[in-house]
């Protein structure tokens, strides 16, 4: 051979060899790969969450029974503990007793209003009669002073007829200011009994208050849900507001997961999700974009270039349809870690693999 064709297959040979190289890597990775993500879908890491609440108590007390155990199934207005009760009961046979007690009141005042009435209709007539009186002495004193000036009076009896008439003016205005007193009485009295009756109501709304506190001394569920764990035991005494059990709203599901600012911003409320959990991966979940956090939840210092915006991420919701989940409650677990896909684009087409299967 001859040597500059050797000199020059030894020259260009590394390079030959290292093309080959890549043309066969490159080939390989475009016709054997698996995209980890499919056009017009995006997908995040999150878990499944549900609404939690906290049974708590309304008034301090102990603990008298736990009626429900540990990832039991419970409906809405069913029991699930109940405190000791003694105490209102004693607060309730106080207030019924007050609540008589007014009402007796209340008779009594009335009463007093009927007297008070009676008191004053006979002093109007004690006013009737001490103005006829009056009338009397007038017409009396008026004789008396035409026969005196005839001389067929004497003055004596002018004088007694005077004094008579003037008795009679103080004796009427004494009569009046009496039935004044009389009437005020009767005011007086109405209003006693208006307070009577006020002091009912309060009363009442005192025994109310207590059956209402006796109501809420035994603990019901708000709503379909699961117990999750206990926290307090039969015989335990706590403060207001102290908690006794913890139970989740397994028809308020939903998953939360984390975009990247590139993605979220594409995302919309009521998008198709599909949600794949680590510990059953055979099934697809259904689900619908229900939020979208206007505020990066990990945002660096200072924001300046383009690959430090792609370390922005969103929080997305996707929840889960209520409907889906009352059927297959026995199989909803809170906690568990999995997959949440989206579409970037609604006219993107679920592949097979990610189409809805619920039930083996």
């Amino acid at each position: 051979m001859n040597p500059e064709l050797k000199q020059t297959i030894r020259k260009f040979a590394p390079v030959s060899i290292a093309a080959a190289a890549i043309a066969l890597a490159w080939f390989a990775w475009t016709k054997l790969r698996t995209p980890a993500i499919e056009d017009g879908l995006a997908r995040g890491n999150g878990r499944i969450e549900a609404i939690e609440i906290d049974i708590a108590t309304k008034l301090a007390g102990r603990v008298e029974a736990i009626l429900v155990a540990e990832g039991e199934f419970v409906k809405a207005g069913q029991p699930l503990a109940r405190m000791v009760m003694s105490s209102l009961q004693a607060q309730r046979a106080e207030s019924v007793a007050r609540q008589q007690e007014a009402l007796h009141s209340v008779a009594g005042a009335q009463a007093q209003v009927a007297l008070r009435g009676a008191d004053q209709e006979a002093v109007q007539a004690q006013v009737r009669q001490r103005e006829n009186e009056l009338d009397a002495a007038r017409r009396r004193l008026a004789r008396s002073e035409s026969l005196a000036r005839e001389g067929a009076s004497s003055g004596q009896e002018l004088d007694d007829d005077r004094a008579s008439e003037r008795t009679a003016e103080a004796t009427l205005a004494a009569t009046r200011a009496q039935l004044k007193s009389a009437a005020a009485a009767v005011v007086a009295a109405r209003t006693q009994v208006t307070a009577s009756q006020s002091e009912v109501a309060a009363a009442a709304a005192a025994v109310a208050r207590v059956d209402a506190d006796l109501v809420d001394s035994t603990l019901l569920a708000p709503r379909d849900g699961r117990v999750q764990f206990l926290v307090a035991q039969p015989g335990e005494v706590l403060a207001g507001g102290g908690k006794v059990l913890n139970m989740v709203d397994l028809t308020d599901v939903s998953m939360s997961f984390f975009m990247p600012e590139s993605v979220a911003g594409r995302i919309a409320l009521g998008s198709d999700v599909r949600i794949v959990l680590d510990a059953a991966p055979q099934f697809v979940i259904p689900a619908k974009v229900s939020f979208v956090a206007s505020v990066a939840q990990f945002t660096p210092k200072t924001v300046e270039t383009d690959s430090e915006r792609q370390k922005l991420m969103f929080r997305i919701k996707a929840r889960i349809d209520p409907e889906l989940l009352k059927q297959h409650l026995e199989q909803v677990k809170t906690g568990l870690p999995g997959i949440a896909w989206v579409k970037t684009d609604a006219k993107a087409a679920w592949p097979e693999r990610l189409a809805v299967k619920i039930t083996p």
